[in-house]
């Protein structure tokens, strides 16, 4: 048998990980592979930090290759060691915990640094970086602490960061040197249009502004400028660029300048040591967005493989990607110039603008904002320096969709790259299509990772499959299955549950034919869930399908305690009923108390084994604020005591929350009440928001006010309370029916369209069927803490600590 080479990869993000992941395809059994990552995470998508910065996602949720797949590709990783040594002569490794590991070939794949200010004052607590799954874990703690933030730097990290503030109930400042944001990417007619959309969002620019000191004591309490004014802020957060990560490179003796210095195969100045991603300089260039790093990490792998290969001669820069829900496209020289002519749409009722760049006769460069379908063809085109002399100039920028799905990706070369996120080519996708048989977006997805992270390519992935099957594709057919564990789709399963008679989770992936018969934490939840929904009164919930904080009725924190959340019906409380929360508090040690976004108390740090005492003593429901259910119900005083009021918003949001505690739905719903149009409540941007107007009640559906930002549609307008309630129940029942596991209502209305679901809800017969089988969903439901209290073998399995000696 051969020996295998020993390959080495220090630093395990995307740009390596993805390299070694090519080379595994291209060479399987090559190489034995070792990865070593300061971070306790397995590779992660950092592009899509944002997400879990706002809350809309969890590190589960962004990680790209779990654990797992080290262990199925037998690959061995040490996370959390920082290597520190590289021996070029002995060629070995050794990280800070010890362990040297020799190398055959070895890849750097060591990132970059956020560039930190140095600015008088830089060194005070709450003034950090965003980078890394840490920064966001400070940032979300600090937003539970503090009010206000300052991000520093107008780019797409900033506004990112920017948005996950004001999702975490912060108000902030962006701070930038220039008078437009996202200037590398965008021109100043898209750039003033993307401000203003964010300032629509609630984020405040203080432009031109150069920073000179961060002012307070220990911690920091403001920014002064250059002008001499000052900002406050109780957390700055600096991202104003990064710098190749070099240090390790430089004491082994690697030639850099700034980044590790490559040639068109990513070798460096020492044999046998590669360099790819943010860390490396190829052709005077460091490349920080991702495609070109996945660029390099092909041809890198191609190299190591033996496999034939072009060198890598540098890539023409693009973007694509959504900025708190604005769709923004830009790539080459978008910026005018002497000897270029432009060709521009913008189209003020929709919101779009359109640019391209022309030089003789050649696209050199485009900026879309609003609609960014056109991205990837006009990107192939500046790529291939098409000549346009014989097209009509106009219809460059004509919508293309009616000539055809298949029309436009049809021209690309195979290694026109589809997801950006992913680094997934037109060749890999059609190939996968043709050999693997797939049949739609989701099998695509769950084959080859295209479209697995913002989704934004899904479009692209639909035309290929229509250029690849031809007439066979049905794109209205395509089958989006539940997770890869099985080819059923969501309402196959379901249908099966209803006819099969199907009663418990491993039942429905038995006779469903499951790849996995364990099942998967995606399509377990969602099981128990669609089981529960088809026959409530007679399923048994199955708690070992459900994620720990529903388990464990209480959010588990990042130090192992709780969160513990009690109801408190339309944000209305009492003082004998916040005496006996302060006194439960203080007898159980409760280290900080916050009140929520919702209007609500929540007690942090609670010990497991103190969790069903609690609930005893304080003696309130739960506040299910863990749950795949109904949240909260919001609500502002109304016509009782404020004088612009003309509803009685407290006590129609008391009944709401009352009627519908506990119901158990596909995604949280968060719900509004509003006593005048003033919307004090924010009920535009609730899964269900009801705004008292004259002479009755409006109800807006599918709002949220998270990463992907809606305003709710006007789903009905009723006179009554009562009417507010009949509406209401037949609104979520049909959610609960028609909606995927995980799907928020702002997705799926959009997905069924409000026409159709406002149909529904407004046929009298069909809300009487709605409304009956949500009061029989309702009367099952149970209150979870007081169940623990009165069940010992429940406190025992779930709650007990056992002291090992």
């Amino acid at each position: 048998m051969t020996q295998k080479e020993k390959l080495v990869l220090v630093g395990n993000g995307m740009a390596g990980v993805n390299a070694v992941e090519h080379l595994l395809k291209l060479a399987p059994g090559k190489y034995e592979v070792t990865i070593f990552g300061s971070e306790p995470h397995p590779n992660y998508n950092r592009i899509l930090l944002s997400y879990v910065l706002a809350g809309d996602s969890k590190v589960d949720d962004i990680v790209i290759h779990p654990f797992e797949w080290y262990t199925t590709n037998g690959i061995t990783l040490h996370t959390n060691q920082t290597v520190t040594d590289i021996d070029i002569t002995a060629q070995t490794v050794t990280s800070d915990k010890g362990i040297t590991v020799s190398y055959d070939k070895l890849i750097l794949a060591t990132g970059s640094n956020p560039f930190m200010i140095p600015l008088p004052g830089a060194d005070k607590e709450g003034v950090m970086a965003y980078r890394t799954i840490r920064d966001c874990e400070i940032m979300i703690d600090s937003a539970k602490k503090y009010k206000k933030a300052i991000v520093i730097g107008g780019g797409l990290l900033g506004l990112e960061a920017a948005r996950g503030f004001l999702n975490l109930g912060m108000k902030v400042d962006v701070v930038h040197i220039l008078d437009t944001i996202m200037e590398r990417q965008l021109d100043r007619p898209a750039s003033k249009m993307l401000q203003e959309a964010l300032e629509d969002q609630g984020m405040n620019f203080l432009l031109e502004k150069q920073s000179a000191e961060i002012i307070g004591d220990k911690r920091v309490t403001g920014l002064k400028f250059k002008d001499g004014t000052v900002a406050e802020a109780d957390l700055i957060v600096m991202a104003v660029g990064i710098r190749p990560n070099v240090e390790l490179a430089k004491k082994a003796g690697l030639e850099c300048n700034p980044g590790i210095i490559v040639n068109d195969y990513l070798q460096t100045s020492v044999p046998n040591v590669y360099a790819v991603g943010e860390c490396a300089m190829h052709r005077g260039v460091a490349y920080g967005l991702v495609a070109p790093l996945y660029e390099q990490g092909a041809v890198l792998a191609k190299h190591l493989a033996s496999v034939e290969t072009a060198p890598y001669e540098g890539s023409v820069v693009y973007t694509k990607l959504k900025v708190s829900g604005v769709d923004v496209f830009s790539g080459g020289q978008f910026v005018d110039a002497e000897g270029t002519k432009a060709i521009r749409v913008h189209d003020e009722f929709s919101g779009i603008y359109k640019k391209v760049v022309i030089k003789d006769n050649k696209i050199i460069g485009a900026v879309l904002f609003g609609d960014t379908s056109d991205g990837t063809r006009l990107m192939q085109m500046i790529r291939e320096e098409t000549d346009i002399s014989g097209m009509e100039k106009t219809a460059i920028l004509k919508d293309n969709s009616g000539s055809g799905a298949a029309s436009g990706v049809a021209d690309m070369s195979d290694d026109t790259i589809i997801c950006g996120c992913n680094g997934v080519t037109k060749g890999t996708i059609c190939s996968a299509i043709k050999e693997q048989g797939l049949t739609s977006v989701e099998e695509v997805k769950n084959c080859t990772t295209a479209s697995r992270s913002c989704g934004g390519c899904k479009p692209l992935v639909s035309d290929l499959l229509a250029y690849t099957l031809g007439t066979s594709y049905d794109k209205n057919a395509a089958k989006e299955t539940i997770c890869s564990c099985t080819e059923h789709s969501r309402d196959e399963v379901v249908e099966a549950i209803r006819s099969k008679g199907l009663t418990h989770v491993r039942e429905v992936m038995n006779v469903l034919g499951w790849k996995n018969e364990e099942g998967c934490s995606k399509c377990r939840p969602a099981l128990n869930y669609y089981l529960g929904m088809v026959n409530p009164e007679s399923y048994r919930d199955d708690s070992t399908s459900r994620f720990v904080n529903e388990r464990m009725h209480a959010n588990i924190q990042k130090d192992g305690t709780y969160s513990v959340v009690p109801r408190m019906y339309g944000g209305v409380t009492n003082p004998a009923e916040l005496k006996r929360i302060a006194e439960v508090a203080e007898r159980f040690n409760v280290p900080t108390v916050k009140l929520t976004g919702g209007q609500r108390i929540d007690l942090l740090g609670v010990k497991k084994e103190d969790l069903t005492a609690m609930w005893e003593e304080l003696d309130m429901p739960s506040g299910y604020a863990y749950g795949k259910a109904l949240r909260t119900v919001k609500t502002c005083v109304g016509e009782e005591f404020c004088r612009f009021g003309t509803g009685d918003s407290m006590a129609v949001g008391i009944a709401m929350e009352k009627r519908f505690e506990r119901l158990n739905t596909p995604a949280k719903v968060k719900m509004a009440v509003s006593g005048c149009p003033r919307n004090c409540a924010e009920s535009g941007i609730k899964d269900l928001g009801v705004v008292s107007v004259d002479g009755g009640w409006e109800l807006y559906a599918g709002g949220n006010g998270g990463v992907k930002v809606r305003v709710g549609d006007l789903l009905t307008t009723v006179k009554t309370e009562q009417e507010i309630i009949e509406y209401t129940e037949a609104y979520l029942q049909y959610y609960r029916e028609t909606g995927k596991y995980g799907e928020r209502t702002s997705e799926w209305v959009h997905r069924l369209g409000i026409d159709h679901i406002r149909d529904v809800v407004q046929d009298e017969a069909k809300r009487k069927e709605l409304c009956a089988r949500m009061d029989t969903a309702l009367s099952v439901t149970k209150d979870p803490w007081r169940a623990a209290i009165d069940s010992k073998k429940i406190r025992q399995d779930l709650y007990e600590v056992v002291e090992l000696t």
